[in-house]
């Protein structure tokens, strides 16, 4: 196993490292023992950016990047460190520069864009009654309750942060499409799959939570990564 590099798994909008637990059981499953998984603030790009860069320079050894949901906007903005082999993108915000999550999502709109909502400090949050729907409607009741309860709000500015050095133009880059997705536009995630020209795209009938409800999918892309980059 050690010959294996590490997947740093860097989670999105409305929820933490946690989002990615059945992601890290089904790589333990297949040997990946060097697993980090970032907490970011969610405060703005730039912090969230550095947090990720921090633990991507603690790794000695080639590194896999992966982003779900505001969190491919993140990995797009640090993924330039000379140990990151491999950018993957989970269902993804993957901006070009001078682009944000905001932008992006205001050219097309997604299906629950009406049910995200400011909260009088400045952050935004999906209606708790509305959070399946919007972002788990594959999941079940009790795994999107526990979702609902315990998501992580972004400061509302941070969905206006613009990425300043795509590493995508200059990374080898794995796309996942969710074609259900209700969080970010299924054909905008098409669209940025197809401009940055990744080694492979693939489509999964799944929510936004595509890293929760289809783990083995996600874990087949990532494990497509590995192998295209580092043998």
């Amino acid at each position: 196993m050690s010959d294996k590099p590490t997947i740093v798994l860097v989670h999105g909008f409305w929820g933490g490292a946690a989002h990615w637990a059945n992601v890290i059981v089904e790589l333990n499953r297949r040997g990946y023992d060097k697993i980090r998984a970032v907490e970011n603030p969610l405060t703005s790009l730039a912090d969230d950016a550095e947090r990720t860069r921090k633990m991507v320079k603690q790794v000695d050894g080639p590194v896999v990047l992966v982003g779900h949901s505001y969190g491919g906007a993140v990995i797009t903005e640090a993924g330039d460190l000379p140990n990151v082999t491999a950018l993957v993108y989970i269902a993804a915000f993957a901006p070009d520069a001078g682009e944000s999550p905001g932008r992006i999502s205001q050219e097309k709109p997604p299906a629950a864009f009406d049910n995200i909502a400011p909260d009088s400090d400045g952050y935004l949050w999906i209606k708790p009654e509305k959070f399946r729907e919007s972002f788990a409607q594959d999941l079940s009741e009790d795994d999107a309750l526990v979702m609902a309860v315990t998501q992580k709000a972004p400061l509302a500015s941070t969905f206006g942060d613009d990425v300043t050095a795509p590493a995508w133009r200059n990374k080898p880059c794995w796309y996942q499409v969710s074609t259900q997705d209700r969080m970010i536009h299924p054909d905008n995630e098409r669209r940025m799959a197809q401009r940055m020209n990744p080694r492979k795209t693939v489509e999964l009938d799944a929510s936004h939570a595509s890293l929760a409800s289809q783990p083995k999918a996600v874990v087949d892309l990532i494990e497509d990564a590995v192998n295209g980059t580092t043998g």
